[in-house]
């Protein structure tokens, strides 16, 4: 068998016409290989030269994006319908004709409103496309008599409008960040500064063994000119220049030392399963998706520390979370100490978060070009000063880094950044066993991984990459036995229940209406989050169909001739047991939007769908 191809049985394979005359099925074709593209051309000499493939990699940047004009906002004083108390804004910029508003906000979409079910009100009123399911006969949005105001919200974080102001005005006080940054800086100094004294002082020595060789100084003159060896006295603010024994930061200890008997001790990062934080991806309704079926830890998707400083609700709106995300964490990203450190302090001080992640690992164009991201891995400088003053930034607040194996997939650099961050004070460090360069390409290197993990001294390492069943699970701790942890990415993405297969040890193979259920429930949890309006509905369909984007890649273990499935492998062209389970193995985006309008609704007139991410693809 061929390296790369998921075999489907031969009862599920689906016959092709080749040139229009010769039927042959995929079993013995070489429709699955990468092929050359069209447009050969002959070099001297009669050989061919092919034009250059384009990169299957980063983002499809050029897709098109559609703008919906039919969701303008209704006026809140209408949002219950009529008789209600009037706008009370001369210049309010919302409709207040409410029967055009809903002459054009088009029929319901179901006779049941999956919010006002769960909650017993619904506060899109007027504007949910299920209305019929809360309004009476007037027209008026309803409360059930069992729906509690005081009632905590299931979801917290995000910006308040006063913290809003005071971010974008500058009065937020940053102080205790700044205080932070020049001790990370003093303790950067010394540490340089005693490197430097121990590289003169091997090279002095190393002066003084050819001098004695050649007999132009006795073996103990260096000792009676009384050199410095190295000395083990402790660091103190008068002595910076000594060796200093700066304390792990650990996210395994339990100790109360330091913290109130009431407080809540670090996360405990050992044995656990880790949703990756995914951008786009990685939203609310996906992690409560995953949490349900066995997620230990969840990190939201990644944010940039200058949005966040700026105050902008797009970007803090990644910082939520809900109340199933028992351990949940942010990860940042930035170029510069200062405003990772002052993002962290604020989120710190203002949010509901378990741990904070930095991520050194991005391999996006824009946010290397910046010098965030996987560009950190080679400052090192600034890297340290992020590190050490976040990692004191609260003794209950662990701050973990998340990083790749390198920039360049021939130069591995991992192995000598792990053991410094953990001297910095990172309270765990997550491996994902591939360079920027390679990006999801090839397989990840859990052997560098171990490698890596062996050089920790009492920091947990969580092992990333190439996880998508029970087996791979188990192969991989196998062969990383130092690795504490394993966060789970785009095996979460094509097979969100595989936290339950590692945790019952064993293959679930969901049939097409479990599947379709799945979709169902994402969906329920997106209008919940982003609102069962016209413009909740399409922000629902848009993720549906990013997610959609991986989905398909799930070949049921029944149809497979050697499961389980692995990550990289491109399966033949295959037909479902039924019709659903075909639509769903699809790899056609207009598969996927058909299948979103069967959940809600039709699409908008001229709508169309490319996946922002190529990582996607196979």
């Amino acid at each position: 068998m061929e390296a790369g191809i998921c075999y489907i049985k031969p009862e599920y394979l689906v016959t092709e016409v080749n040139n229009g005359s010769e039927a042959v099925t995929t079993e013995n074709n070489e429709t699955n290989k990468r092929k050359r593209e069209d447009g050969e051309q002959v070099e001297a000499g009669g050989k061919k030269k092919w034009d250059k493939k384009e990169r299957k990699r980063g983002q499809n940047k050029n897709r098109p994006v559609f703008k919906d004009e039919r969701y303008s906002h209704l006026c809140h004083s209408l949002i219950d319908g009529t008789g209600g108390e009037p706008c009370s804004l001369a210049n309010c910029r919302y409709v207040h004709d409410l029967d055009a508003f809903l002459a054009a906000k088009g029929e319901d979409l179901g006779p049941e409103c999956y919010v006002y079910t769960t909650k017993g009100y619904c506060a899109r009123g007027v504007s949910c496309r299920f209305a019929r399911a809360h309004t009476n006969e007037q027209g008026r949005n309803l409360k059930r008599e069992d729906y509690d105001e005081k009632a905590p919200p299931t979801t917290c974080n995000g910006v308040s409008s006063e913290l809003q102001v005071r971010l974008r005005k500058h009065e937020y006080d940053f102080s205790r960040s700044k205080e932070l940054i020049k001790m990370a800086e003093k303790l950067r100094d010394a540490r340089k500064q005693k490197e430097q004294q121990e590289k003169d002082g091997k090279q002095e020595k190393s002066e003084e063994v050819v001098d004695a060789s050649a007999g132009e100084k006795q073996p103990n003159d260096a000792l009676e000119k009384g050199e410095q060896t190295d000395s083990k006295e402790p660091a103190t603010q008068d002595n910076p220049t000594v060796a200093i024994e700066t304390p792990t930061g650990c996210a395994i200890d339990d100790s109360t030392a330091g913290r109130d008997a009431d407080q809540k001790p670090a996360v405990d990062f050992r044995e656990k399963l880790v949703l990756s934080p995914l951008t786009t991806l990685g939203n609310l309704p996906f992690r409560r998706i995953c949490k349900e079926f066995g997620a230990d830890i969840t990190c939201g998707e990644m944010a940039c520390a200058q949005p966040l400083l700026k105050g902008l609700g797009q970007e803090w709106a990644l910082t939520k979370r809900h109340q199933s995300e028992d351990v949940f964490g942010v990860q940042l990203c930035g170029n510069n100490p200062n405003m990772i450190n002052q993002a962290a302090q604020v989120i710190h001080e203002t949010a509901k978060v378990d741990f904070i992640d930095l991520n050194i690992g991005c391999p996006i164009d824009l946010i290397y070009q910046q010098g965030g991201g996987s560009a950190l891995m080679r400052r090192t400088n600034i890297l340290e000063l992020t590190v050490r003053s976040c990692a004191v930034l609260s003794d209950r607040l662990p701050f973990t880094v998340k990083m790749r194996t390198g920039i360049y997939a021939d130069k591995s650099v991992a192995h000598e950044l792990l053991p410094l961050v953990e001297e910095w004070g990172a309270s765990a460090v997550t491996l994902h066993g591939r360079s920027r360069e390679q990006r999801y390409t090839k397989h990840a290197n859990w052997t560098y991984i171990e490698e890596c993990a062996a050089k920790a001294k009492r920091m947990p390492v969580i092992g990333n990459g190439d996880i998508l069943s029970y087996e791979d699970y188990v192969e991989r701790r196998t062969l990383a036995p130092h690795v504490s942890s394993v966060m789970i990415g785009r095996g979460a993405l094509i097979k969100p229940w595989i936290f339950r297969e590692i945790k019952e040890k064993q293959a679930w193979s969901p049939s097409s209406g479990q599947r379709y259920e799945l979709l169902q429930k994402f969906c329920n949890y997106g209008l919940e989050h982003w609102g069962s309006d016209t413009k909740g509905v399409e922000t629902t369909r848009r993720f549906l169909l990013e997610w959609q984007s991986f989905l398909y890649r799930y070949i049921p273990e029944e149809l497979q001739t050697a499961p389980p499935q692995k990550i990289n492998a491109r399966p033949q062209k295959y037909r479902g047991r039924d019709e659903m389970e075909t639509l769903m193995g699809s790899g056609n985006a207009a598969d996927w939007v058909k299948l979103s309008e069967s959940l809600l609704g039709p699409v908008p007139e001229g709508f169309s769908f490319v996946p922002k991410h190529k990582a996607n693809a196979f």
